[in-house]
């Protein structure tokens, strides 16, 4: 399964001659711990059998708190010296004798462009031309500072950053030497001057020496600044040779960079993310303030601050720059939702079927365990738990949320465990995951990507189980999730701030050593995308604004930039010669059409849009991109018949042409799906945006988890409210809509949608005369329907107010959704809970009760059982240990129409690993023979203190002998827990008044 997604080159050469004492320590693997978070916790001891990063981190005693990683100079903290660094319009490298630059050569070819590294000159020191290494000295939001020392009081300290036309450095002990490739040109300025305009291999340079300094060597390929007895020097990348230009580089040159700030502010009214990149300068000689500053094009095209007259050829296309000491962009942010609305024209039961055979899985987990695979297992069922509430299939959304929990619990606890389980590496400032996979232990690699699954299918978690996402229980581990990441709190020096995000370029970096020629690379832009969702996604649900903000920031900013750089979707980035529409990985400095893991065309450009989740709404933000997209997809394969990954690629394409992708759907029934996709996520997917039309732009809200779509002439607006009271949403046209709390809602722009705003009653039995208060129901019935859960319902009466129906028969003992669909268009639903007759079936309700009881009457007053611990051992099927439960004298009709149900309310408190299982039986003539015996599949508990509800809907794992009529007989249930190592509880005896009754219906009137 791993040759399907990718295969990652990590680097594994390590200078094996290092002197420790000069480097940072090794983390100390003797001191166990594990560190209590909630219910969770986390390791301090790295796992038996495990691979951690390197212990060696190239830096200086002023470097404190986590390293950086994942960045475009990480390779200075990993290696002795570095590998090539891309701090654009630079190209710069560390090495023994000091810093090579360049000024990156730009070309193409069919499936690549470069703006490859060739040495135009290596600033350097007179101390030495062999120092020992070079170390990180200090970092910014954008730059890095590196020292090199050759440990007799020489040391030559370089500052470089992204957008930065000049490198900053200072010297003790020697001077600048500037070594050229070739004889330079000397076109301003002599050997008596302290600046100097030079050219080389037909790039531009001024070298700023200290006023007084003068030069020797002019003439030769080495170049030495005396400094006048000052220690400071700088070099500018000048953008032509001219005079005036040198004269405008000058004004700047002796103003020295110091720090590097981006902050960001979302402005929820405007829908809008500002965010300023801010620098900081010390003026080495005069009073300059501020800098030249070289924008990219996602910040050019997004900012109103007026641009100087220099420009700048980077592999990301056209930097232009603007002077001062910030600027800002201004960036729309178009909206996430946790679930496409259910307004598509589908089947009802084949949407049901489909959930049915994943909800049937015997694991959902069905492959690998390592962070990415099982975060894409967590990603596949947390696309599917919406949609199986909005199909009102509750054995489903049970089952789904179960595996969430349970799973995500698991790996959250690390007590006891050497594997599925995170430690935090105090050395590098990173929590590590275990399985580890494809580098994300020894380099730091993909952190974002795998990670970003997990956030993500704990945000539906807390959506739905708020308890769960408490800071008392798992929600301080999921945000120990995010502080990896993407650590917002500049003082929580735990971890580094925006671990894989680069706040200049505006997108995320893959490789957390970036130890290659081509300087760092990010792959999956998509992967990451669907991290920032899950931030805005779980900081909405858990009431986390700083998180939920955050995650708009990030994904905002880095959805415009995949757009510019990946997609290029303005087609105004790329150059002459690439024969693609699309770039699939992107590197310091070079964008290539490849991938890590395949040549096939069709990995190769879907892996830049799965996962497709209902926050993969920006892929369609231009159609008519998007349709030249698959176009050429079309060329490059043959054919739209797709034979990898059919179901992404459906669901890319159904963002700007759905119909045509339903009929290429529909042409493939029996296609294999991605490894994080299902053929109900697809099915569902493809039929809603078939309604929706395409993303609408151009229409904002004041809510974060909102959408606008647009059908020829009808706009759909949808919002999901995460609170507990409804709220009132404005869209930017002046579109207003309620939404119920915890509810997706949609309207259309003539206000039809149909609302259901109350059930009376809101529960009862089958049969239960139910009216519906709403509007938009339409004047009569027609063709529209109403149904609870995914069974249709008798109407009595219809209005465009009003619906009065009969709750169907066959429902199951719980709550059901109660839908109406009016002409196609499904409403919000609103819960029914049925109290008996349903499906489970049985009209006959046996209550658990205290002393082995199974009653006919509810208890008097809540208790509980003990259910005897599996003592570690596995008893699936098997009932041992078991408490049992007993009536007799009963008598019944059978009736075949309906089954066997239970509900039955279990805790295993904060314990993990533990399964409940229970085993019905029927002794139909009270003989002492039991006649047929029904064993359920096990429940799986989480580690909550919290009641969880045990139902049929785990599924019957086996069944033995016939049903008949019941004459004096006998119902027996066994309880036992089939894994686990603890002892669990079963709630008895529960009064109406107290609620969550364990009860078991048999099929018998």
């Amino acid at each position: 399964m791993m040759s399907n997604r990718k295969t990652k080159l990590v680097s594994a050469c390590l200078s094996t001659v290092l002197l420790i004492s000069l480097f940072a320590s090794m983390p100390d693997h003797a001191a166990a711990a594990t560190v209590n978070v909630g219910a969770g916790s986390y390791t301090t001891t790295l796992p038996a059998g495990a691979i951690a990063p390197q212990g060696t981190i190239y830096k200086t005693a002023n470097v404190t708190g986590a390293m950086p990683t994942n960045d475009w100079w990480s390779s200075a903290a990993w290696d002795q010296y570095s590998d090539v660094m891309f701090p654009h319009p630079f190209g710069i490298v560390a090495g023994a004798s000091g810093l090579g630059v360049s000024y990156p050569v730009q070309s193409a070819s069919a499936d690549a462009m470069f703006g490859a590294y060739s040495n135009d000159f290596t600033l350097g020191s007179t101390a030495t031309s062999n120092f020992s290494d070079t170390r990180v000295d200090g970092f910014s939001d954008w730059t890095v500072s590196m020292l090199w020392n050759n440990g007799a009081g020489g040391t030559m300290r370089v500052t470089s950053g992204h957008g930065l036309p000049f490198i900053y450095s200072t010297y003790a002990g020697g001077t600048p030497k500037l070594t050229f490739s070739s004889v330079p040109t000397i076109w301003s300025g002599s050997a008596s001057t302290s600046v100097l305009g030079v050219t080389v291999n037909g790039h531009h340079y001024a070298l700023f020496g200290p006023t007084g300094s003068t030069w020797t060597g002019i003439g030769s390929t080495t170049l030495t600044n005396s400094l006048a007895g000052k220690n400071y020097f700088s070099v500018a990348l000048l953008p032509d040779n001219t005079a005036a230009t040198l004269a405008a580089y000058k004004t700047y040159g002796y103003s020295f960079v110091t720090n590097t700030q981006s902050s960001f502010a979302y402005d929820a009214s405007a829908s809008k993310v500002n965010t300023t990149y801010t620098v900081t300068t010390q003026a080495m000689e005069g009073s300059q303030t501020g800098t030249i500053l070289a924008l990219y094009p996602a910040q050019w095209k997004n900012t109103s601050q007026p641009f100087a007259a220099y420009t700048y050829d980077s592999v990301r296309g056209l930097m232009k720059t603007v002077t001062g000491s910030s600027f800002t962009t201004s960036l729309t942010y178009n909206g996430i939702l946790p679930a496409l609305p259910a307004v598509g024209g589908y089947q009802a039961a084949t949407l049901t079927s489909l959930v049915d055979a994943v909800k049937n899985e015997p694991n959902h987990t069905v492959g690998a365990t390592d962070t990415y695979w099982l975060g894409k297992y967590l990603g596949r069922i947390a696309n599917l738990l919406p949609i199986a509430q909005q199909v009102g299939n509750t054995a489903a959304s049970s089952n789904f949320e179960s595996y969430l929990e349970n799973t995500l619990s698991s790996n959250f606890v690390a007590s006891g465990k050497s594997n599925n389980l995170f430690y935090y590496d105090a050395n590098w400032g990173t929590l590590i995951g275990y399985p580890a996979s494809y580098g994300s232990d020894s380099s730091l690699n993909d952190h974002h990507f795998h990670y970003g699954y997990w956030i993500r299918a704990a945000a539906e978690v807390a959506r739905n189980n708020p308890t769960w996402a408490s800071q008392a229980n798992f929600g301080g581990m999921v945000n120990l999730l995010i502080k990896d990441i993407a650590n917002w709190d500049r003082t929580d020096t735990r971890f580094p701030y925006l671990r894989n995000f680069d706040p200049y370029e505006g997108h995320s970096w893959a490789s957390g050593d970036a130890k290659f020629a081509d300087g760092n690379n990010n792959e999956s832009s998509s992967e990451g995308i669907n991290a920032w969702a899950g931030l805005i996604l779980w900081g909405q649900a858990t009431g986390n604004t700083t998180i939920r903000d955050l995650g708009i920031y990030l994904y905002t900013t880095e959805t415009n930039a995949v757009n510019e750089y990946w997609f290029n979707i303005n087609n105004t980035n790329f150059k002459a010669g690439y024969n693609h529409n699309y770039a699939s990985m992107i590197w310091g400095g070079k964008s290539v059409y490849a991938t890590w893991f395949t040549d096939d065309p069709q990995k190769i450009r879907g892996i830049n849009i799965l996962p497709v989740t209902a926050a993969s709404a920006y892929l369609g933000n231009n159609p008519t991109y998007s349709n030249a997209f698959i176009n050429q997809l079309k060329t490059e394969f043959g054919s739209d018949h797709w034979t990898s990954w059919p179901d992404i690629l459906w669901e890319y394409q159904s963002l700007y042409d759905a119909p045509g992708a339903i009929s290429l759907y529909n042409a493939n029934p029996n296609y294999t799906p991605e490894d994080g996709e299902s053929k109900a996520h697809t099915y569902s997917y493809l039929y809603n945006m078939a309604a929706l039309g395409q993303v609408d732009t151009t229409i904002t809200a004041n809510i974060p988890t909102y959408g606008v779509f647009k059908k020829g002439t009808v706009r759909t607006y949808v919002a999901y409210n995460a609170g507990t009271s409804a709220v009132t949403v404005t869209f930017s046209d002046g579109k207003t809509m309620s939404v119920p709390a915890g509810e997706i809602a949609s309207s259309n722009g003539t206000g039809t949608n149909p609302t259901i705003t109350s059930l009376s009653p809101a529960s009862g039995t089958v049969g239960t005369s139910v009216t519906l208060s709403g509007v938009n129901f339409g004047a009569a019935q027609g063709a529209s329907t109403l149904k609870f859960g995914t069974t249709t319902a008798a109407v009595t009466s219809w209005s465009s107010t009003s619906i009065t129906a009969t709750v169907p028969s066959g429902l199951a003992v719980g709550s059901c959704n109660v839908v109406a669909t009016v002409n196609g268009t499904a409403s919000n639903s609103q819960t029914f809970t049925v109290t008996s007759g349903g499906g489970g079936g049985a009209t006959s309700k046996l209550y658990v009760n205290t002393g082995g009881v199974l009653s006919a009457a509810a208890g008097t007053g809540a208790t509980t059982n003990t259910i005897a611990s599996a003592g570690g051992t596995n008893h699936d099927g098997t009932p041992t240990n078991a408490t049992t439960y007993l009536i007799a004298g009963l008598n019944g009709t059978y009736d075949a129409t309906k089954a066997t149900g239970f509900n039955l309310f279990v805790d295993a408190g904060a314990n993990v690993g533990d399964g409940l299982q229970v085993q019905v039986q029927y002794d139909f003539t009270g003989d002492g023979t039991w006649d047929r015996t029904e064993t359920y599949n096990y429940f799986a508990t989480n580690p909550v203190v919290d009641w969880e509800n045990y139902t049929q809907g785990q599924g019957l794992k086996t069944a033995a002998g016939s049903f008949a009529n019941l004459v004096n007989g006998k119902v027996r249930i066994n309880v036992w827990n089939a894994i686990g190592s603890t002892a669990t509880t079963l709630r008895t005896n529960a009064s109406s008044a107290n609620g969550q009754q364990s009860v078991v219906t048999i099929p018998f009137n």
